[in-house]
C-alpha cells in the first residue's frame, strides 16, 4: 500500500552570512598562512646557523684534542732513546729488567704501548708481554727509524682493518744503531668517544684516505667511497621528504638518505683534516615546535569565530519554533500514517510466518538430499564388501571374509554417525569438537574408498608429514570432506590416460590438505560450490558433495578453495586451523 507524500511546510531560510564576515575569515586565514611561512623561514635560517656554529666549535674541540694527543706522544721516543738503561740492555743483550722499565713509563706517559726492538727488528721488551719475540724487521716504523736519526710517525693498518699509529726513533751507541724504541698512540679512544654523539666524524691523511672514523666501515677509504656505502634515498623518496618540510634546507651531503651539513677543519699535522656531518633533525624539531604553537593559536581564533557564527545560527533556529502550529498538524498526520504502517507490519508478520514454514520445508528437503548423497558412498562400499565376502566364503576362506564383515560393520557405524548429524543441525556448531589427527582421518578415508580404487587403475601419490597434524573438529565430517574430494578426483580422471591423484598434507600456520588430479579441469569455478550444481551425467550425482564439504569446512573455521592446475587437472585445497600443543593442553 503506497502512502500519500507528506508535505513539509515551507520554512524561512537562514540569511547568508554577510560579506564582511566572510572577508574577515579569509583575511584571518591569509594572515595565518603568511605568518607561519615567515616564521618558518626566519627560524629555519636562525637555527640552521646555530647548528652550523655548534658543529664548527665541536670540530675545533675534537681536532685540538687529537693534535694534543699526537704532540704529547711525539716527545716520548726522543726521551726514551737516550735512556741509559735501555741502551745498556741492548749492548749487553740482558733484557730482564727492560720490560718492567717500559711498564713503569707507560702509565706516566699515557701511551697505548711501548716496544723495544733490537737491531734485527725482534721485540726484546714490551709493555704487552704477549708481543715479546715478535719480529718487525719489515715494518715501516722499524725500517724508517733505522734510516733516520729523527722521530718518525707511521700509520699502518692491521689485519682487523684498524689503523695503528706509532712514533719510532733509533737508539745509538758509539755512533752505531743498536735498536729502535716504538711508542704506540691510542687514537682509537677518540673513535669510541665519537660513537656516543649524533654527528658522523672522520679524519683523513694528506692523500684523502680515512684514518679514524665514527663509522668503522669508512676506514681505509676515501670520502667518496665512504658516502657510496651509505647511499641516499631515491629521487622520488627524497622529493617526498623535501616537500614534507616547510622550507627545504640545502644539504651538503646525504647519509643513509638523510640530509646533513658538512664541516671540515685542517689539523696542523702531516696534512691531516677532520670532517663532520651534522643532521638537520634538531633544526626541524625546534622550528616545528614554534610552528605548532602558532598553528594552535590560529586554530583557537578560528574556533572562536565559528562559535560566534554558530550562536547566530542558534538565534535563527529559535525563529523556527514559531511554526509550532504547522508542526503539530504535521505530527497528527504522521501519527495517522504510523498507524497505517503498523497495520501493514502485522500483515507482513503473517507473510513472514508463512515464508518461514516454506523455508523449513525447503531446508528439510535439502537436508534429506544431502544425507542420501552421503549415504550412497558407504552403501556402495558395503555392496562391494558383501560381494567379496560371498566370493571368499565360496572359496572356503572365512578369515578373510570376516575382515570384510568387520569393514561392513565400520561402514554401518559411519552411516549411523552421518544420520546422527540430523539431530545436531539445530545445535550451535562446535559443541562436539575434539582433536582430530588429519593423517589418521586421511588413512581412514582412503580405506573407505578402497573398493572404488580397486575398480580403477589410478596411481595415488600421498605425501604425508612424519609428525601428527592435529585440528579441532568432528572426525566423521572431516572424513566426509576427504571422501567427497577423493571421489570427485576419481571421477575427473575417468577416461584419462595414466590417471593420477596427488594427496599432500602439510602443517604450518594452518593444516592444509591438497588433492590434485590430472583430469580435464574445471570450466565454471564461480558456481562450483553452489548446491545442486554438477557436471556429471543425470543419475551420477546431485551436485551436493562440494556444497556440503564447503559448509563443513566453514563450520570448522577453515576454507575450501578450488583452482585449475598449471598444466591440466583440478586442485582442491582444504585449510583448517591447526591445533597447537598449548591449545590441546588447554582443551
Amino acid at each position: 500500500m503506497s502512502l500519500p507524500p507528506v508535505k513539509i511546510p515551507d520554512m524561512p531560510r537562514p540569511r547568508a552570512a554577510s560579506w564582511r564576515v566572510r572577508a574577515a575569515l579569509a583575511a584571518l586565514c591569509i594572515f595565518a598562512g603568511v605568518t607561519i611561512w615567515v616564521t618558518n623561514s626566519l627560524l629555519t635560517d636562525r637555527f640552521t646557523q646555530n647548528t652550523r656554529n655548534r658543529a664548527e666549535l665541536r670540530l675545533a674541540l675534537y681536532s685540538g684534542n687529537l693534535l694534543s694527543e699526537l704532540r704529547r706522544n711525539a716527545i716520548v721516543p726522543q726521551l726514551l732513546a737516550k735512556d741509559p738503561a735501555l741502551i745498556g740492555a741492548l749492548n749487553s743483550d740482558d733484557y730482564s729488567q727492560s720490560t718492567a722499565r717500559l711498564i713503569s713509563f707507560v702509565d706516566e706517559i699515557g701511551a697505548a704501548s711501548l716496544l723495544l726492538l733490537d737491531e734485527s727488528g725482534r721485540t726484546v721488551a714490551a709493555t704487552d708481554r704477549t708481543r715479546l719475540g715478535v719480529n718487525h724487521r719489515s715494518s715501516e716504523f722499524f725500517v724508517n727509524a733505522l734510516r733516520s736519526n729523527a722521530t718518525l710517525f707511521s700509520a699502518t693498518q692491521d689485519d682487523a682493518g684498524a689503523n695503528r699509529f706509532t712514533y719510532s726513533r733509533r737508539l745509538d751507541s758509539q755512533g752505531q744503531a743498536i735498536g729502535v724504541i716504538v711508542v704506540e698512540v691510542d687514537l682509537h679512544k677518540f673513535e669510541r668517544a665519537w660513537a656516543g654523539i649524533s654527528d658522523a666524524v672522520y679524519v683523513t691523511d694528506s692523500q684523502g684516505t680515512i684514518l679514524l672514523a665514527s663509522e668503522p666501515r669508512w676506514r681505509g677509504r676515501t670520502e667518496a667511497e665512504a658516502l657510496a656505502r651509505q647511499p641516499a634515498q631515491g629521487a622520488i623518496e627524497r622529493a617526498i621528504q623535501a616537500t614534507a618540510d616547510w622550507t627545504q634546507v640545502p644539504a651538503d651531503a646525504y647519509l643513509q638518505g638523510e640530509a646533513v651539513m658538512r664541516k671540515d677543519v685542517r689539523i696542523p699535522f702531516r696534512g691531516w683534516r677532520m670532517t663532520s656531518f651534522t643532521t638537520y633533525a634538531s633544526v626541524r624539531e625546534k622550528v616545528n615546535a614554534v610552528l605548532a604553537l602558532e598553528i594552535m593559536g590560529f586554530a583557537i581564533l578560528l574556533a572562536l569565530a565559528f562559535y560566534v557564527l554558530s550562536r547566530k545560527s542558534a538565534v535563527r533556529m529559535a525563529l523556527f519554533q514559531r511554526e509550532s502550529a504547522d508542526l503539530r498538524a504535521l505530527n497528527q498526520r504522521l501519527q495517522r500514517e504510523i498507524a497505517e504502517r503498523e497495520r501493514m507490519q502485522q500483515s507482513l508478520e503473517v507473510a513472514e510466518h508463512s515464508l518461514a514454514q516454506s523455508s523449513k520445508l525447503a531446508a528439510l528437503g535439502e537436508m534429506s538430499a544431502a544425507v542420501s548423497h552421503e549415504l550412497n558412498q558407504p552403501l556402495a562400499a558395503m555392496k562391494t564388501y558383501l560381494a567379496g565376502a560371498r566370493l571368499l566364503l565360496r572359496r572356503n576362506r572365512p578369515e578373510e571374509a570376516l575382515s570384510s564383515f568387520q569393514r561392513i560393520d565400520d561402514l554401518i557405524e559411519r552411516m549411523g554417525a552421518i544420520t546422527k548429524q540430523l539431530k545436531s543441525y539445530a545445535r550451535k556448531g562446535g559443541d562436539d569438537f575434539a582433536p582430530v589427527n588429519m593423517v589418521e582421518a586421511l588413512n581412514s578415508a582412503l580405506s573407505m574408498m578402497e573398493p572404488q580404487l580397486r575398480q580403477r587403475e589410478v596411481r595415488i601419490s600421498p605425501i604425508l608429514p612424519d609428525e601428527p597434524v592435529r585440528v579441532m573438529g568432528d572426525r566423521v565430517r572431516i572424513e566426509q570432506v576427504m571422501i567427497n574430494l577423493l571421489r570427485n578426483a576419481l571421477d575427473a580422471t575417468e577416461g584419462v590416460d595414466d590417471p593420477e591423484i596427488d594427496i599432500i598434507l602439510a602443517a604450518g600456520e594452518t593444516a592444509t590438505l591438497t588433492v590434485r588430479d590430472n583430469g580435464p579441469g574445471i570450466e565454471n569455478l564461480d558456481d562450483l560450490f553452489e548446491p545442486f550444481f554438477t557436471t556429471k551425467q543425470p543419475g551420477e550425482g546431485v551436485g551436493l558433495g562440494l556444497a556440503i564439504s564447503s559448509g563443513i569446512v566453514n563450520d570448522l573455521g577453515g576454507r575450501l578453495t578450488a583452482r585449475n592446475g598449471h598444466g591440466r587437472g583440478a586442485v582442491f585445497e582444504v585449510q583448517l586451523p591447526i591445533l597447537s600443543e598449548d591449545m590441546e593442553a588447554a582443551e
